[in-house]
């Protein structure tokens, strides 16, 4: 796999570089120069195969020049250990339940794939790396967990003060080891600018390997996409032979992205919807053509606090580039706090299902595109985090108590560990100087 920056100012590099540069030098985006088609043999067997059998088939056509196919085997195994189903909610109406790895949320597939490619460059290199990256709640649990105790890796999570949850914080700063957390004065904006200046910066590069386990990342994209075929075998199973509608709960749009990657491979999908909170600054633009980053605001929905999406150029290129072209692949939707408190209430109390407060955004701008249209469609929505990691604002809105699994109440008792951390580069820089 070559990658060339979206900015066009730096030179091409192989997946080993991209992986452990995250951001080319240049302030681009690293992107293939070709991604392959999958034969239509594997859709037609599909169906009869598990989300590891399709991660791996996946992976062999993206890395199969980089990676020799034993080992893409080995990598995929170790980190795609556990299931993505999808559950049935209303007619045509599914829920891909993305919460069942070691966080219980959708950036286990990123963060597990992405340190298991690392491991096995590193072993070959022999190198030691420090990874960057900035939470606005899930990534941070995800990438604590997949690069725990990992070899040759230190870890450190920037997350803004008072903006994420309990049990997410928890997740971020009780690990130890080679997981340390900032807690920054400010945003998720202000913690994404810092990392992306300490990968800009000359003398933190001359001094330190540093690498991000943001979405910026490619190699958080490609196992994303496994989710995607995997739905879409678990359909034809099912015995659907509707067009298929992905809604997909947004911030940085990594996870939208991913479904593209998934499309050009050849996955047959109608449409993408990205849905938002009133972080809206990307469906303005798919209704208007102009594309206008702002700060971003605080809602219940707080991973999708994003008002400068990183992912943004990657999902146009993705998707045809001009406006014209984006459009015809993705359609735009957002939702403030009370009517996605008014969804999650309507869907618990018509079907006892609990969603958090991320799924009733994509529950609510799948109903809104599915119903415009004149034919039936399957309309998958993305469920990106356990309900249970939002177990204040689920239980206010649905006016009762729900389970929470043992792993998450676990962390509720242990003690948070965290450095604090002003949202000013010199600081920052300054501590990681000092290791």
């Amino acid at each position: 796999m070559i990658l060339y920056s979206t900015n066009h100012q730096s030179d091409d590099v192989s997946l080993e570089e991209a992986v452990f540069r995250g951001l080319p030098p240049d302030n681009g985006l690293y992107m293939p120069h070709v991604i392959p088609t999958l034969p239509a043999s594997f859709f037609e067997k599909i169906d009869t195969l598990s989300i590891s059998e399709i991660a791996f088939e996946v992976s062999k056509a993206l890395l199969g020049d980089d990676i020799p196919e034993e080992d893409i085997k080995t990598i995929v195994e170790r980190a795609i250990d556990f299931d993505a189903p999808l559950v049935a909610l209303e007619k045509d109406t599914y829920v891909l339940e993305l919460f069942h790895g070691p966080s219980m949320a959708f950036k286990d597939f990123g963060a597990r794939f992405m340190a298991s490619l690392m491991s096995y460059f590193l072993q070959k290199s022999q190198k030691d790396i420090h990874i960057l990256v900035a939470t606005s709640g899930d990534t941070g649990g995800a990438v604590a967990q997949g690069f725990y105790k990992t070899p040759g890796i230190k870890v450190t999570i920037l997350y803004p003060t008072g903006k994420v949850s309990d049990i997410q914080e928890k997740q971020l700063t009780t690990l130890g080891e080679n997981v340390t957390a900032l807690e920054v004065d400010g945003t998720f904006d202000d913690c994404q600018a810092l990392v992306k200046a300490a990968f800009l910066d000359k003398e933190l590069s001359s001094k330190i390997n540093l690498a991000s386990a943001n979405s910026i990342n490619i190699s958080r994209l490609i196992p994303q996409s496994f989710y995607y075929f995997n739905a879409y075998a678990q359909l034809k199973k099912a015995g659907n032979t509707k067009p298929v509608v992905f809604c997909v709960p947004s911030g940085n749009f990594g996870n939208l992205s991913a479904g593209l990657i998934a499309q050009k491979m050849g996955l047959p999908v109608k449409m993408f919807v990205a849905a938002t909170n009133v972080n809206n600054i990307v469906p303005k633009y798919l209704s208007s053509g102009n594309y206008e980053p702002k700060p971003s605001q605080e809602t219940i929905s707080n991973a999708m606090d994003v008002g400068n999406p990183s992912n943004f150029i990657r999902m146009r290129l993705l998707a045809g580039d001009a406006h014209e072209e984006v459009v015809k692949h993705i359609a735009g939707d957002f939702s403030d706090d009370t009517a996605t408190r008014a969804a999650m209430k309507d869907v618990y109390e018509r079907t006892q299902y609990v969603m958090c407060p991320h799924t009733a955004v994509a529950y609510l701008g799948l109903k809104s595109y599915t119903d415009t249209l004149s034919e039936e469609v399957a309309g998958v929505l993305l469920s990106t985090a356990h309900y249970a990691k939002f177990l204040d604002v689920v239980e206010e809105t649905l006016g009762t108590s729900v389970a929470i699994p043992e792993r998450l109440s676990a962390l509720l008792s242990k003690e948070k560990v965290a450095i604090p951390m002003t949202k000013e580069f010199s600081n920052f820089k300054e501590y990681l100087l000092s290791l």
